[in-house]
């Protein structure tokens, strides 16, 4: 039986033809790879390498040998990394669900890293609106979603923040606040402000904030404000993704930041390599 490092050294060796190289790339001395070629042509009973002090040239014997081992050794080393992955979980089916447009474009930047990383994992996609994504992931319909924090639930994993955004304030194009500036969370108290998102029961000052009706998407909820039937607090975001004529976008001056991230209920290999890829790309972008 042949050892595996005489197996790497014989390849290397007929790849790069230069003894110091290949030591190099295997991390070992020079005589040492001169070593364990001597010791494979004692077992073959033939010289596989011709060599003086200028050339290294495979003989015909070894390249009849290196033609026969490649294929194999290569098949040998997929097989093996094919069953790491499926000891550490990373193959199979990841299902990614997102909210919202903006969320979309992210994950599917996401989803290519990933894919990138761990070819041999699927992932398929799917859109959730703000109230599905909890009970997505405790029905265990997905295994993880790119959705606003908070999520409410201790059987629930929230992730790194990804991404900040400032809020603002979805109003009919007709509303007394269409014409101004900007509007502070104070405003809340004086409108009828449909639900969505972390939207407090108060005001910072403890005036009451009176909701509105609420609805299945957030297409619904701004059709509701262009009617005139609330106004809506939103990411900015919304103002590129949603952009409608019968709705005004007013920045918020002084409500905290929207944050978006990765939720999950079980964490597995598949997740975590899926939180990673969105982690390192936003990174690099």
């Amino acid at each position: 039986m042949l050892e595996r490092h005489e197996v790497e050294t014989f390849l290397t060796l007929f790849e790069e033809l230069h003894f110091g190289r290949t030591a190099e790339r295997l991390h070992v001395s020079t005589a040492r790879v001169s070593q364990t070629v001597r010791k494979l042509e004692r077992r073959v009973g033939a010289p596989l390498f011709d060599r003086t002090s200028r050339r290294v040239e495979p003989t015909a014997v070894g390249r009849r040998l290196y033609e026969r081992v490649r294929p194999a050794w290569d098949e040998i080393g997929a097989a093996f990394g094919e069953a790491v992955a499926a000891g550490r979980g990373l193959t199979g089916t990841l299902r990614a669900a997102f909210v919202g447009a903006a969320a979309a474009q992210l994950l599917v930047g996401v989803t290519g890293l990933f894919r990138e990383r761990v070819p041999g994992c699927e992932v398929r996609v799917r859109e959730a609106q703000w109230g599905e994504v909890a009970p997505w992931l405790r029905e265990d319909r997905v295994d993880v979603a790119l959705t606003t924090f908070p999520v409410d639930g201790p059987d629930l994993t929230t992730g790194p923040v990804l991404v900040r955004e400032a809020r603002v304030l979805a109003v009919a194009a007709g509303h007394p606040f269409a014409r101004r500036a900007t509007v502070s969370v104070e405003d809340l108290a004086r409108v009828t402000v449909l639900p969505l998102l972390d939207t407090p029961e108060t005001t910072p000052s403890g005036r009451p904030i009176v909701y509105g009706p609420s609805a299945a998407t957030l297409n619904e909820l701004l059709t509701l404000v262009g009617a005139g039937e609330g106004v809506l607090p939103v990411g900015a975001q919304t103002r590129r993704y949603y952009a409608r004529p019968d709705v005004v976008y007013v920045p918020f001056e002084d409500a905290p930041q929207l944050e978006w991230g990765l939720v999950w209920r079980t964490e597995t290999a598949r997740v975590r390599a899926f939180g990673e890829a969105a982690r390192d790309l936003l990174r690099a972008s």
